[in-house]
């Protein structure tokens, strides 16, 4: 079975996202195909499921995650960080075997 770990930050981040939206369920996180080294990862709303999505829930927060990512994504931790004036999600994800030198793009 797969895992996912959602920091207290993230955590936070979401449902501070999704009580401003006024609706949703969770953050769903895929990957696709993108930039200089090979993956990049999509967030989005998730306001319904489907079947074959896989829920981690922590801190009160869910995550959805489609199975064609679960195994780039097993053992990640989603945390939400502070860097300067910008704010954003991170993934501590042990499966990256090397990324671009923005950080936009990972290989596994």
């Amino acid at each position: 079975m797969a895992t996912l770990n959602i920091t207290p930050a993230a955590a936070q981040q979401i449902r501070h996202v999704l009580d401003e939206r006024g609706q949703g369920l969770g953050l769903r996180v895929s990957v696709k195909p993108s930039g200089c080294s090979g993956y990049s990862y999509v967030l989005d709303f998730a306001d319904e499921t489907t079947a074959d999505e896989v829920r981690f829930e922590e801190h009160g927060a869910s995550v959805y995650v489609a199975p064609d990512a679960l195994e780039m994504l097993d053992g990640s931790e989603v945390d939400y960080v502070s860097e300067g004036l910008n704010r954003f999600f991170r993934f501590n994800n042990p499966n990256v075997k090397d990324q671009c030198g923005c950080g936009e793009s990972f290989t596994v």
